[in-house]
Order: C-alpha cells, then sequence, then structure tokens
C-alpha cells in the first residue's frame, strides 16, 4: 500500500467513527431530499374549467417541450419538391395596458421574432418534425428546424419595396433553404436533415407572433417580467409548389390549399381563442397568425426539485470545517502530521475523504429528482422535459456542488483553524451569493455578475434548460438561468476550492500545528 493510501484509508478511518460526521452528511442528504419535496408537494397549478385538467404540452423530435402555434396555409407535396413565395410585408399588433377600464387598447407594432414565411412539415400535429425559411420582425432572414435549430440569412425586414423571396427544397430528408431580393439570383441560407421524415408532407405559408416580453424593476428589486398578446400578418405573392418527377425534373403541384390554425387555445364553446385567419386575393395570401415555434420555457424544471440544496450544502460546510478544526482544538492535528510528515500530502488525502463522502450524500438526496418531478405532474404542474443524460447531469451536479464545497470548508478551515470562522466564510463565499443573486433584490445585471465571479457560479450546473437565442425570454438568475454554462460555471467554483486548498497546503507547511 502506497503512502498516500495508508493516508487516505487512515482519514476515513477518522471520518466513519466519528458519529457526528456522518450523521452531518445524512443530514445534509436529508435535508435535500425533504425540502424538495415539501416544495413539490406545496406547488399546484389549475387550469380551471369542468374537468381542471391541463393540456398536454407538445414535445419535438428531440422530446423538448416546444410551443408549435402559427397559422398555416398549406397542401400537400408528395415526395421531393420544393415551395417558392415572396413576401412583401410584416406587420403586427401588440395589446398594451388598458387606458380606461373595459378600453381594450392595441397598437401597431411587431415584434423582433415575429415569423412570416414557407414551412414543409411533417403534417399538423403539434410537434412534429419541420423546416422553415422566414422573414422575421427584427432578425432578417432566418431558417429554422425541429424548434431548437437556428440560421441566420441576411439581415433586415420585407415590404413592397423590397421584397423577400424565400425558397425550400426538399430532397429525401435534406430540405434547403434559399433567398433572393429579386427572384433570379438565390443564396442559399441553411440545410436542414430531417430523419425520418415521410414521403408525403404538407408545405405552405405560416405566420406566428410571440408575445411581447416586458420586463420592470420591481418595488422591493430585481424584475418583474410580462408578456403582452401579439399578432402579426405576413403578405405573400408569387406562391408557387412544385413536385420532382422521376427524372428528376420539376412540375407544377396540383392540390387544394387549406387553412389551420395550429395549435389554437379554445374556447368552451369550441371557438378558437385569438384566432389567424388567411384571405387570397389574385394568386397572393395575406395571413394572419399568433404564438410561436420554438423550445418552450413556461413550466418548471427538474432542478425546481432541488430547493433543498443549498441548506444542505450548508451541512456539508460544517461538517467539512469540523473534519480539520477539530483536529487544531483538540490538539490532534500534531498526531495527524506525524504520521504525514508531507503536510501537503495529509491535507490531500482529508480533501478527498470529504468530497468522496459528501458527493456520495449528493448521490443519495438526487433521488429527489425523480421523486419530486413525479409529485409536480401529479398536482398539475408541466415539468419541461429533458433529456436522460441532463437528468444525470443535473443529479451527478448536485453530487459535485457538494463535494467541492466540502472541499473549500476544509481548506477554509485549514486556514483559520477555527470552526466558526471556517463555516461563515464557506457560507458567505458560496451560498449567500447564490440567494442573494436568485431572490428578486439585486438588478439583473448586478445578479449576473455575482454568479459569474463567485462560487455561488457551481450552481448553474443544476440548470436543465439552456437559454434559446431565438427565443426571447426572461433568463435571469430570478427566473433560474445562470450566466455561464453549466460546466463552466461549476469549473469556476472548482477554481476556487484548489485555490483555497494550494494556499492552505503553502501555509500548513510554513507554520507550526
Amino acid at each position: 500500500m502506497t503512502g498516500f493510501a495508508r493516508l487516505l484509508r487512515a482519514e476515513w478511518t477518522k471520518f466513519r467513527t466519528v458519529r457526528g460526521w456522518v450523521l452531518g452528511l445524512s443530514a445534509a442528504a436529508a435535508a435535500t431530499v425533504l425540502l424538495g419535496v415539501l416544495s413539490a408537494t406545496g406547488t399546484h397549478t389549475s387550469c380551471g374549467g369542468p374537468s381542471d385538467v391541463c393540456p398536454a404540452v407538445p414535445k419535438g423530435p428531440g422530446g423538448e417541450a416546444v410551443d408549435d402555434k402559427f397559422f398555416f396555409v398549406h397542401r400537400e407535396l408528395a415526395g421531393n419538391g420544393e415551395i417558392t413565395a415572396r413576401v412583401t410585408a410584416l406587420t403586427g399588433r401588440i395589446r398594451v395596458p388598458d387606458a380606461d377600464p373595459g378600453v381594450r387598447r392595441v397598437v401597431p407594432g411587431v415584434v423582433p421574432w415575429a415569423k412570416a414565411g414557407i414551412m414543409v412539415k411533417d403534417g399538423t400535429r403539434q410537434g412534429s418534425a419541420y423546416a422553415a425559411l422566414m422573414v422575421t420582425g427584427k432578425h432578417g432572414v432566418r431558417m429554422q428546424h425541429d424548434f431548437t435549430h437556428d440560421t441566420a440569412g441576411s439581415p433586415g425586414g420585407a415590404s413592397r419595396d423590397a421584397p423577400r423571396w424565400l425558397r425550400l427544397v426538399r430532397s429525401g430528408d435534406t430540405l434547403t433553404g434559399h433567398e433572393s431580393a429579386d427572384g433570379r439570383r438565390w443564396t442559399r441560407v441553411g440545410t436542414a436533415r430531417l430523419d425520418g421524415l415521410p414521403a408525403t408532407v404538407r408545405v405552405g405559408l405560416f405566420v406566428t407572433s410571440p408575445g411581447d416580453l416586458r420586463v420592470t424593476r420591481g418595488d422591493l428589486g430585481g424584475t418583474v417580467a410580462a408578456v403582452r398578446f401579439t399578432e402579426a400578418t405576413g403578405v405573400f405573392d408569387r406562391v408557387g409548389v412544385r413536385a420532382a418527377t422521376p427524372g428528376g425534373a420539376v412540375s407544377g403541384a396540383a392540390g387544394t390549399w387549406r387553412h389551420d390554425d395550429v395549435g389554437a387555445t379554445l374556447e368552451p364553446d369550441g371557438a378558437a381563442h385569438h384566432p389567424g385567419g388567411a384571405t387570397e386575393s389574385g394568386g397572393g395570401f395575406t395571413v394572419t397568425g399568433t404564438g410561436d415555434i420554438a423550445p418552450r420555457l413556461d413550466g418548471r424544471t427538474v432542478e425546481d426539485t432541488l430547493t433543498g440544496v443549498p441548506t444542505g450544502l450548508i451541512v456539508v460546510i460544517v461538517v467539512a470545517a469540523g473534519f480539520v478544526t477539530a483536529e487544531y482544538r483538540r490538539g490532534l492535528i500534531r498526531t495527524t502530521l506525524a504520521a504525514g510528515p508531507r503536510r501537503g500530502r495529509a491535507l490531500a488525502a482529508k480533501a478527498a475523504v470529504i468530497a468522496g463522502a459528501a458527493f456520495a450524500a449528493g448521490l443519495g438526496a438526487g433521488a429527489v429528482v425523480p421523486i419530486g418531478t413525479r409529485i409536480l405532474r401529479s398536482n398539475g404542474n408541466h415539468v419541461l422535459p429533458v433529456t436522460m443524460f441532463t437528468e444525470v447531469r443535473v443529479v451527478v451536479g448536485a453530487a459535485a456542488l457538494l463535494a467541492v464545497g466540502a472541499v473549500l470548508a476544509l481548506a477554509l478551515g485549514s486556514l483559520f483553524r477555527r470552526g466558526a470562522m471556517a463555516v461563515t466564510a464557506a457560507i458567505a463565499l458560496t451560498v449567500l451569493p447564490h440567494v442573494v443573486a436568485t431572490a428578486s433584490v439585486l438588478p439583473a445585471d448586478a445578479a449576473d455578475w455575482v454568479l459569474r465571479l463567485t462560487p455561488a457560479a457551481g450552481f448553474a450546473v443544476l440548470q436543465s434548460v439552456p437559454e434559446y437565442p431565438q427565443v426571447i425570454g426572461h433568463y435571469t438568475p430570478q427566473g433560474g438561468y445562470y450566466p455561464l454554462e453549466p460546466w463552466a460555471g461549476f469549473a469556476v467554483f472548482c477554481g476556487y476550492a484548489a485555490l483555497a486548498l494550494g494556499l492552505a497546503a503553502v501555509l500548513l507547511r510554513r507554520r507550526d500545528a
């Protein structure tokens, strides 16, 4: 057995023979589970109506929750082919607060991600595979497919004086989008591969308009987000659908244009709430729609079941700091250093043992994720679906968060040699910044910087739903979004722990025991 292995065994023996330390980590796991279950149990959603059952959230081809609501003027296309259309206008309306009670106020305006364009879609079922080429309110021409994929084309909008020609070409499972200013010189925007696309699809014109997000400062600090209803209208002409012949040429495709308000919310009498519509005149179409075709951000997330992690981390910090400061308090540190004269290795062995024990406790606490999500769903909540890999990453990330927090607390305990000081410093560096940043206390920009620059950045590893550039959302810590990617934020936390442990090792070599 190597020298370091003997140190590990000795430190593990110390840890497991002190009942308070073992019970402490068990309490951390129990607190994480209990608080998560209590939070899930107290979270209810009611959609009203006689049955009080919320409609199912559509899922995209990748299994993610999606919004799939738009007005669709479409026809059938069998096999390969293409659709071409010219967009000559994109206008809209935005609902604003009423000046007088009972007086509805609507003002002209187009939200940045309003969309008018052409689409190839696997039927009209919500969540089915699609590729679309579009003109947007403020983001120019875009090609999007299967909700999460977005490719930029040229900037600018569409008008009668500066129309946009759009073309989608299907060849098997591959869709290619092209744009043109004059209908003669075409530029490729992007390509999408839709695996499993059926031989017969629906092709046509669509318009949609997501809500107008307004964020204001709250009375007690932080931000308040409100979404206003919007609708958009697109004007199309020069519309043509052509099917490929067996010889590879294209010919005009016959068929009847159908109108569908995909994903429309229905009133109790069956009528559509805020319906879209379309009119045809002289071969052109004027289409009005509302909603969005994008990943859905509205709903509970799997990390909502981990509300007890900060409390569990506090308990882990207390145990980890005591794992080293108890030896200073009782004078046993001399015995430890005598058994391992290379003091840095002795400290590393302590760090490895407490990190491993905290990680195991965190994995045990991870059982709250499947339990909590089941409770949330039983209470009528929409839990945004994630892949199995993402859910495992969140659970393992929570355990790793506790492990690194334990190492940081141990290092601070070695530096200060007093438990109270080490615990206070560790909580002030990790838990307190997280609470301040995620509560409605700081402005959003300040909260972002807190979660970039402090060890609390590590909590980003718990985020399951990413920020999507093509979706306007309340992407703030108060809304559950972190400024750094999950593993990037965790790396910041690890950097602080490594720095503290390195400094503790240096001082341990230089100071008397």
